[in-house]
């Protein structure tokens, strides 16, 4: 998709009629879609491996513009944790 994440989220929307819409990606496709007000819930999935780089998730989003209620954290015997968060709007 070239058009931008609005126009991406509204073909998936589309497509998908009355069936929820997942997108994966990484920190910037999670920015994109929670500045844009197009996140409904946030899965966030914590994995101990240390690559030395990378985007901040919630960086250049704006202090306070985003609100999320905690829903559950699920910590997996190989490490990985499971956050999600409802985005409140």
């Amino acid at each position: 998709m070239t058009d931008g994440i609005e126009s991406a989220i509204g073909q998936a929307t589309a497509a998908a009629g009355d069936k929820d819409v997942t997108v994966i990606g990484a920190a910037s496709t999670a920015q994109q879609c929670l500045k844009a007000g197009l996140a409904d819930e946030l899965h966030i999935d914590i994995m101990p491996v240390l690559f030395g780089g990378g985007l901040r998730l919630f960086e250049d989003i704006g202090a306070g513009q985003i609100q999320m209620e905690r829903l559950g954290v699920v910590e997996l015997p190989s490490g990985r944790t499971h956050l999600k968060f409802r985005v409140i709007k």
